[in-house]
C-alpha cells in the first residue's frame, strides 16, 4: 500500500514531452477556446433549461446557471495553473498523480473514464432524438426497430420493460462519423469542431436577440417559486422543499441538475499536449470558453423564463417550443439544426478526450501501453483507444436507456474538480518553487472555495448517485491492484 502512494515528479512529466511518442502541437488559442465551447454549449442550453426550471428552481434559474458557473470559476482557474505547469495529455489524472499520488491518480482517472465515456454516449442518444425530430420536419421517419434503445427504464418504479426496437441507429451511426473523423487527427477534428461552433454560437445569439423582443416581465414572477435554497444530502433535504415525487427543489437543487451543462471546459486539458503554447493558450482556452458559456447560458435562460411561463416550458425542447407557443414556428427549423450541429461538437470533443485519458494511464503503465498508448504514426492519434472509445459510444448509446446512468456524469466532474483544488493547494506547499506560468490568484482561498461549492453540488444529488460511483470505483479498484500497481513505471523505476 505504501508504494500505492508514491508521487509522479514533476521533472518526469516534463521529460515525456520529450519523447518521439507525444502529441502533435498544432491547436492555438483559439482553436483550445472552440473546443471548450464545443464542448460545453450543447446539452445543458437547449434541454437542461427546460427541465431546471419547471421542474426546480422556475425564473431563478438563471441564479442556478450563475452558482453552477461560479463553482467551475473556482476549479478552471485551479485547473489552469496546473495545465501550465505540466502541459501534457491526461487533464486531472496527470495533476493527481504529481501531487497526492499514484492510488488517486487512478481513483481521478477512473473517474474520468466514467465522465467521458457516459456523456458520450449519453450526447449521442440526445443527438439521434434531435436528428429524428429534424429529418421529421421533412416527412422522413426512420423504421421503428431503429429508433431508439431495445430497452426502457422507469425510474419511478424501478422496473426494465423492451420497448421493440432494435438498436438506436443514429446513434451508431454518428460514433462512427466522429470516431472517423477524430482518428484522422487532431487539427481535422478542431477544424470540424470550429464550424459546428460557430453554427451554434449564430444560433444561441439568434435566440437571445430575437427572443428578447418577445419578453413578458411578469412571466419572471414569482421569481422564485420553489424557494432559494434546495440543499440536500444524499437525497435527504435539509434545507429548503420537496417536490410531490420527494426530490429537493430550489435554486441549488436547480444548480446540482444543470452542472451537466458545463462539462467540457476540464477536457481543454486534455489537449494541453497538442498546444502551441500550452503555458500560455491552455489558461486562456479554459478561463475563457467558461466565462463565454455561463453569460450566454444566463442569458438565453432569462429570454426562454420571460418568453413563456416556466410551468409551461417544454421539458424536451423548451427553446425551440418556447418560439413556437409566441408564433414563431419558422425558427423551430433554425433551432433545431443549431441544437442538432451543438450536440456535435459536444460528442466530438467529449470522445476527442477520453482517449487522451487512456493515453495518459497507459504510459504510466497503469493500463497496457501496447493498446492503450499506442499513437498513429502517421495520423499521431491514439487511434486504438479512439475506434474503442467509438465502439462503446455506439453501443451503450444504441441499446441502453442511458438516463439511468448519465447522472453518474455529474457527480464523477464534480469529484475531479474536487481533486483538482486540493491538489493545487498540496502542490503549493510541497513544490513552492516550482515554474507556474499561471498561477491561481488568491490561494489558499479559491482552491477551497472550489472544493466547498463542488461539495455542496455533489451532496445535493440523489443518494442513488453515490451507490454507483461507489460501485464503478470498486471495480477500478480491482484493476489497479491486480494489474495496474504491479505494471507502473513507477514501480518498475523503483525495482
Amino acid at each position: 500500500m505504501k508504494n500505492s502512494f508514491r508521487k509522479k515528479p514533476l521533472s518526469l512529466l516534463l521529460d515525456e514531452m520529450k519523447s518521439e511518442h507525444r502529441l502533435n502541437r498544432v491547436l492555438g488559442p483559439l482553436a483550445l477556446t472552440s473546443l471548450g465551447v464545443g464542448a460545453i454549449i450543447g446539452t445543458g442550453i437547449f434541454v437542461l433549461i427546460g427541465v431546471a426550471a419547471h421542474d426546480k428552481a422556475g425564473p431563478a434559474v438563471t441564479l442556478s446557471f450563475a452558482l453552477a458557473g461560479l463553482a467551475c470559476v473556482f476549479a478552471a482557474l485551479c485547473y489552469a495553473e496546473f495545465a501550465s505547469m505540466a502541459p501534457v495529455a491526461g487533464s486531472a489524472y496527470t495533476y493527481a498523480y504529481a501531487t497526492l499520488g499514484e492510488l488517486f491518480a487512478w481513483i481521478i482517472g477512473w473517474d474520468l473514464i466514467l465522465e467521458y465515456g457516459i456523456a458520450s454516449a449519453s450526447v449521442a442518444h440526445g443527438w439521434s432524438h434531435y436528428f429524428q425530430d429534424f429529418i421529421g420536419i421533412f416527412g422522413v421517419k426512420l423504421p421503428f426497430v431503429f429508433t431508439k434503445a431495445p430497452i426502457d427504464f422507469d425510474s419511478a418504479t424501478g422496473v426494465m420493460s423492451m420497448t421493440g426496437t432494435w438498436f438506436d441507429l443514429p446513434v451508431v451511426a454518428i460514433a462512427f462519423i466522429v470516431t472517423v473523423v477524430l482518428v484522422k487527427g487532431i487539427k481535422e477534428s478542431a477544424g470540424f469542431n470550429a464550424g459546428m461552433v460557430i453554427v451554434k454560437v449564430a444560433v444561441v445569439l439568434l435566440v437571445i436577440v430575437l427572443g428578447a423582443m418577445y419578453v413578458k416581465p411578469e412571466n419572471w414572477q414569482p421569481f422564485a417559486p420553489f424557494g432559494y435554497s434546495g440543499l440536500s444530502l444524499f437525497g435527504h433535504t435539509v434545507i429548503g422543499g420537496n417536490s410531490t415525487e420527494g426530490a429537493p427543489v430550489g435554486v441549488l437543487a436547480g444548480a446540482a441538475m444543470i452542472f451537466y451543462a458545463y462539462i467540457g471546459f476540464d477536457s481543454i486539458s486534455t489537449h494541453a499536449e497538442e498546444a502551441r503554447e500550452p503555458n500560455r493558450n491552455v489558461p486562456i482556452a479554459i478561463i475563457g470558453s467558461l466565462l463565454i458559456c455561463t453569460v450566454l447560458y444566463i442569458a438565453v435562460a432569462a429570454v426562454i423564463t420571460g418568453m413563456v411561463p416556466y410551468n409551461q416550458l417544454n421539458i424536451d425542447a423548451p427553446v425551440s417550443n418556447a418560439f413556437k407557443q409566441v408564433g414563431l414556428g419558422w425558427a423551430q427549423f433554425v433551432i433545431s439544426l443549431g441544437a442538432m450541429t451543438g450536440i456535435t461538437s459536444v460528442l466530438l470533443v467529449l470522445m476527442l478526450s477520453q482517449p487522451r485519458i487512456f493515453l495518459a494511464m497507459a504510459r504510466d503503465g497503469l493500463l497496457p501501453k501496447s493498446f492503450f498508448g499506442a499513437v498513429h504514426e502517421k495520423f499521431k492519434t491514439p487511434w486504438k483507444s479512439t475506434i474503442m472509445t467509438g465502439i462503446f459510444v455506439a453501443f451503450f448509446g444504441a441499446v441502453l436507456p442511458l438516463r439511468l446512468l448519465a447522472e453518474l456524469v455529474n457527480i464523477g466532474t464534480l469529484f475531479a474538480f474536487v481533486i483538482v483544488c486540493a491538489a493545487v493547494l498540496i502542490m503549493r506547499r510541497t513544490n513552492p518553487d516550482a515554474e507556474r506560468p499561471f498561477r491561481a490568484p488568491l490561494v489558499p482561498l479559491v482552491p477551497i472555495a472550489g472544493i466547498l461549492t463542488c461539495l455542496l453540488l455533489m451532496f445535493s444529488l440523489p443518494a442513488e448517485n453515490w451507490w454507483r460511483l461507489i460501485v464503478w470505483l470498486a471495480i477500478g479498484f480491482g484493476i489497479y491492484f491486480f494489474y495496474g500497481r504491479h505494471h507502473s513505471v513507477l514501480n518498475q523505476r523503483q525495482d
